[in-house]
């Protein structure tokens, strides 16, 4: 039986909720976005098509995986693509499969920066970054062999060329809009290209684009205006992650650059009299390749306090995901500290963790070493659903 309040009613986390002020959302748990490589030669295909419509439920809210925003934007193989006509055609079937099962769907768009290996980039050439520093030898990148790399020195973007770089994100999300998509997110977190401007461990620029925090917002600051310009607020969320050190993405006052980010997306909505979708924020606790533990800016009090007040001073709806249980999701929906929570690795596992959740049912363990092989079954569309409350057929090594 689903667990209820003493009211009587379902926690708040299974509530209906107004998404900046446009999507009418059932419930508040969410598809976190994830890369799962499984869109070979980055066109999306029937595979992805059946992972989201399992995971799709009337009135849920589901996040893609990250989207290249051109053929630089690469961090893994087989990640799918937003940038030419065959991958927004290829899309249009997974959206329309997601809509019919009453679901909204928002494409994140990514560039990895410096996250990324020549192997992975047209031309063999090195991949860009608001720096020359590499990424240290603590990390690896994941090549098209199924081998792992050292990340390589990358190539420092000139001043001129960054305005090409906030175009393709303009593009990219013009093409989600085409594709059918309800609205985007623009990924400004872990360790990734606008993270790398973000940080003042990575960013040593001294151009317009680097030294001071409000120079080093300028760039996703380009990147929010000119994709809400080009297809509207309140179809653009925003993920950032200002005290997570994801990839080597430090920084020395995480609490003022998640402030200042949040004050200049809360000017933007007044300034245009409309809405963000929502700000996106992971917990501190979230880590290298999906640990949690606490992370590397204090205690777990100190990192919640972060939270609290970023969660406060945002003007409107706040999604938090980051290493979130039943309990935990609840939690956070009834004290206030989040609108809406997203999942991730437990959403790998259980296709219908809406209904699991909800009943309180147990949960299919995930299977870590199938996160990224290529396999369009297995470890991604193979996990079992719940029957009338019971698990059928599920595998002992899934429980």
């Amino acid at each position: 039986m689903a667990e209820t309040t003493s009211e009587g009613a379902l926690p708040a986390l299974f509530s209906p909720y107004k998404m900046g002020g446009k999507f009418n959302l059932s419930h508040r748990v969410v598809l976190a976005p994830m890369t799962r490589c499984r869109a070979l030669n980055n066109i999306p295909n029937p595979a992805l098509l059946q992972y989201y419509t399992q995971r799709a439920t009337k009135g849920g809210f589901l996040i893609t995986e990250g989207t290249m925003i051109s053929p630089t934007a690469a961090g893994f193989p087989h990640v799918p693509g937003i940038f030419n006509k065959e991958q927004v055609e290829e899309w249009r079937k997974i959206v329309d499969a997601v809509h019919a099962k009453g679901a909204v769907i928002f494409c994140q768009l990514w560039h990895v920066g410096r996250a990324s290996h020549q192997e992975l980039q047209p031309g063999g050439i090195a991949p860009v970054s608001s720096t020359e520093k590499p990424i240290s030898k603590r990390w690896r990148v994941l090549l098209p062999d199924g081998s792992y790399g050292r990340y390589p020195t990358p190539r420092k973007l000139e001043t001129y060329q960054i305005p090409q770089l906030v175009q393709h994100y303009r593009q990219a999300a013009i093409n989600a809009i085409e594709a059918g998509f309800d609205g985007v997110e623009i990924h400004g977190a872990h360790g990734y290209l606008i993270d790398q401007f973000l940080k003042d461990g990575i960013n040593e620029r001294t151009d317009e684009y680097g030294g001071s925090l409000q120079k080093r917002c300028k760039f996703i600051m380009q990147v929010v205006q000119s994709v809400t310009a080009a297809v509207g607020p309140d179809r653009v969320g925003v993920r950032i992650s200002p005290a997570i050190d994801h990839l080597d993405a430090m920084d020395s006052d995480p609490l003022n650059l998640g402030l200042t980010v949040i004050q200049k997306l809360n000017k933007l909505q007044t300034d245009s009299n409309s809405r963000l979708a929502y700000l996106h924020v992971t917990q501190p606790r979230y880590t290298a390749y999906g640990q949690t533990e606490s992370g590397s800016h204090g205690s777990a009090d100190e990192e919640e306090r972060m939270m609290r007040t970023w969660r406060g001073a945002y003007e409107g709806t706040f999604i938090c995901s980051g290493g979130f249980t039943r309990e935990l999701g609840v939690e956070a929906v009834a004290e206030g500290n989040a609108d809406l929570v997203a999942y991730g690795r437990l959403f790998i596992s259980n296709p219908d963790l809406v209904l699991r959740l909800k009943v309180n049912a147990p949960l299919n363990k995930y299977v870590r070493a199938t996160f990224y092989t290529h396999d369009p079954v297995v470890g991604y569309t193979d996990y079992p659903f719940l029957e009338n409350g019971t698990e059928k057929n599920v595998p002992k090594s899934r429980l």
